[in-house]
């Protein structure tokens, strides 16, 4: 069993995790359960669920562990139902599940696969925070994280789809911390923006030719420097500190530039882009 850190943000809470099969979620469910958190997790991902429910077990976490698909409205509310029932209350929610998508608008891109990363990445979000933001606020004590990306504020070529699912997450979030401030409502809101995060979800996009995995070798052993912990560590400070926005790794210098440069911005990525892949 792992020794437990007591911190009063954590201690005793009930956190809601999804997409904690792997990556950014798992290390979530993890750095909770060690400060001290009750969890209810899941996945879409039965193995990796199991997996991360027998890591979180060992601990000596109560954990709550379901199969879930996000963009599935109904079995969101469900799941929602269920949580609140085996706890009895409900103090913080993390929207992390997300999936990534590789290929050109211009060229590629069917609007399926747009249906499809909107489903998980902005309807998942969406479809947790209605289930269950009447809990947070009957707790006194609710936290709504919504997990976005460096693409939330900054676009990249060959992923429309991605891109435009995480910048409606910022938007999303942002309007709902507005909206709990004005009403004057117990619920913090904080969206995260991770950038060069090492976890599966680049590698997990399908590769539809030898391009498509040079490519993700690439942002593998390139860009990818932020471990899943790391970012994970710097999230749960962020909501003890009960920040509105965490910034991780490389999305800090980028949000700088595209401050600095909004409409100059999209010349220098292409250019990093073609540099870098040898085209777009």
């Amino acid at each position: 069993m792992t020794a437990r850190s007591r911190d009063g943000s954590f201690e005793g809470k009930v956190a809601v995790v999804t997409g904690a099969g792997s990556g950014i979620g798992r290390a979530l469910a993890v750095g909770l359960a060690a400060r001290g958190a009750r969890l209810a997790v899941s996945d879409i991902d039965a193995e990796r669920l199991t997996a991360t429910s027998a890591m979180l077990s060992r601990t000596g976490a109560d954990v709550l562990a379901e199969t879930l698909d996000v963009g599935d409205r109904v079995a969101v509310d469900a799941h929602a139902a269920r949580v609140a029932e085996h706890f009895g209350v409900v103090h913080q929610l993390y929207n992390n599940a997300g999936i990534a998508t590789a290929s050109t608008f211009v060229d590629d891109t069917p609007v399926a696969e747009f249906e499809r990363v909107f489903a998980v990445n902005l309807w998942g979000v969406i479809h947790g925070t209605q289930a269950f933001l009447p809990h947070l606020i009957t707790s006194g004590d609710g936290h709504v994280v919504n997990v976005s990306s460096l693409n939330g504020f900054m676009a990249q070529p060959r992923m429309a789809p991605y891109v435009t699912s995480k910048f409606a997450v910022r938007g999303f979030t942002e309007a709902l911390r507005t909206e709990m401030i004005g009403r004057g409502l117990p619920v913090a809101v904080t969206v995260v923006h991770p950038g060069g995060v090492r976890t599966n979800i680049a590698s997990s996009v399908p590769a539809r030719s030898a391009d498509d995995r040079h490519r993700a070798a690439v942002y593998e052993q390139k860009l990818f420097r932020t471990s899943a912990e790391e970012a994970a560590r710097q999230i749960l400070d962020a909501v003890a500190r009960r920040r509105g926005r965490v910034l991780i790794g490389q999305a800090r210098r980028v949000d700088r530039l595209v401050r600095a440069l909004p409409s100059a911005y999209p010349p220098l990525i292409a250019a990093w882009t073609k540099r870098t892949f040898g085209g777009i």
